[in-house]
């Protein structure tokens, strides 16, 4: 929902409904009360903070919760809606009328938290009824399987459901939304296919969309018909899906990027209603991208079935039996955990032990929540790495359940390792274990 402006544009119009109804009352205004205040990027801004401006919101969201059935809304530049006069308020007219309202706070309230403004960056920073858009998430990624992550210490955050910006208001890891792709910018695709945005047929002369695009072409610019860059490509695809479906939050998966669709580069879309925005199913005729679709299906199988996948209450990082167990636990490629400078030092291999021994909460008949436990591997590395799986007290044999350097991947591998065995892992790849007694 997209209550933060109108289509009337700036103070040089159109006029369309609220400017002709009540331009001051409506809008945010310059100093000169003729120019807009302009936090969106669209040329004006609702004043959310005038009363009328905020009924007719909350009357509109109401409506859509009690006659229409919706359970939830995403709101477009949030931080824009949470302004009180100019500065982002946590405490504002906006945020505290939907905390208040016994129809609205029961709802799912997502934020794309931040608008064009100054200090209006704002993820991590909304009240614990809301969930957000994470972009770092979305950053770190992108840097980690482009090999351009300085080191993993931001990438072990994101994969745990990002304590550090949600943790300290009280709120759950299900408050960040994880998302490598989103409605603007590039497919999933075209971020391994592309590393410039191609928008000339917007009309705008390529001006228009972000040039900050953290996409990788895997050496090749477009479509290409080398096997070599195709089948790199799709492998960076399976390594970012898995590791998307394997992560702590709330994942976000944009219609089409699990059967490959491509806008060809076109990383602002908003005005293609033609092939160039259209989802064509017909990709699924493809072998390639079918198999990309069922690895997609399998990762949601497997993490609806996973507690431990999907946990509620962010990792403690310590040992709640006497062997010396952890909930979570960090290993570098020699199977050792890792130390303060091991975070710290460049990296392209990490590995990540989820414990299901360790789940808070109770399940619906009141008993322990108990799961498999987990050793997620990823390796961005340019060429193959050995990895030493740790020992006691982690596990004693590991079963191969997602192998992203193979391209058939409808059933489960089901190769079995002993601890302390060396994995030989291929460049770019995601290995996930599972502990067997």
């Amino acid at each position: 929902v997209v209550y933060n402006h109108t289509a009337e544009a700036d103070q040089r119009g159109p006029s369309l409904s609220l400017r002709g109804i009540d331009n001051r009352g409506y809008y945010r205004l310059q100093g000169d009360a003729r120019h807009y205040a302009d936090y969106t990027g669209c040329g004006n801004t609702l004043h959310v903070v005038q009363p009328h401006v905020l009924r007719l919101i909350t009357d509109s969201l109401r409506y859509w919760v009690t006659e229409m059935g919706v359970d939830g809304f995403r709101f477009d530049l949030a931080a824009a809606l949470a302004r009180s006069m100019h500065d982002v308020d946590m405490l504002s007219p906006f945020l505290a009328v939907i905390a208040q309202d016994p129809v609205l706070r029961r709802v799912k309230l997502i934020a794309e938290p931040w608008d064009v403004g100054s200090g209006g960056y704002q993820v991590g920073a909304f009240p614990p009824l809301w969930t957000e858009w994470n972009d770092r998430y979305r950053g770190a990624v992108r840097d980690f399987w482009r090999g351009a992550l300085p080191d993993v210490r931001d990438l072990g955050y994101r994969l745990s459901g990002s304590s550090d910006l949600y943790a300290w208001g009280g709120r759950r890891p299900y408050a960040s939304v994880n998302f490598i792709t989103a409605h603007d910018g590039f497919t999933l695709r075209d971020l391994v296919s592309y590393e410039r945005k191609h928008n000339e047929a917007n009309g705008e002369g390529n001006r228009d969309g972000s040039d900050d695009n953290r996409s990788w072409n895997c050496g090749t610019e477009g479509e290409t018909d080398d096997e070599r860059v195709r089948a790199l490509r799709r492998r960076q695809l399976r390594n970012l899906l898995t590791t998307l479906l394997l992560s702590t939050g709330v994942p976000m998966l944009v219609a089409g990027d699990e059967l490959g669709r491509t806008q060809g580069g076109n990383n602002n879309a908003y005005c293609q209603d033609n092939e160039i925005s259209w989802l064509d199913w017909g990709l699924l005729e493809d072998p390639g991208w079918r198999e990309l679709f069922e690895l997609t299906a399998r990762l949601i199988a497997l993490r609806h079935a996973h507690p431990v996948l999907r946990r509620r209450a962010f990792f403690s990082g310590r040992a709640h039996s006497a062997d010396g167990l952890r909930d979570l636990a960090w290993f570098t490629a020699h199977g050792s955990e890792m130390t303060e400078g091991d975070w710290y030092a460049p990296a392209a291999t990490l590995g990540m032990y989820l414990s299901g021994r360790d789940i808070p909460g109770r399940d619906a008949r009141g008993a322990a929540v108990l799961d498999d436990s987990f050793l997620a591997v990823l390796h961005a590395g340019e060429g193959p790495v050995e990895f030493v799986l740790p020992g006691t007290p982690w596990a004693e044999r590991y079963e191969v359940v997602v192998d992203t350097s193979r391209e058939e991947q409808t059933q489960a591998p089901g190769v079995v390792h002993r601890a302390g065995a060396v994995v030989d892992v291929p460049a770019r790849t995601v290995l996930l274990l599972r502990v067997v007694a």
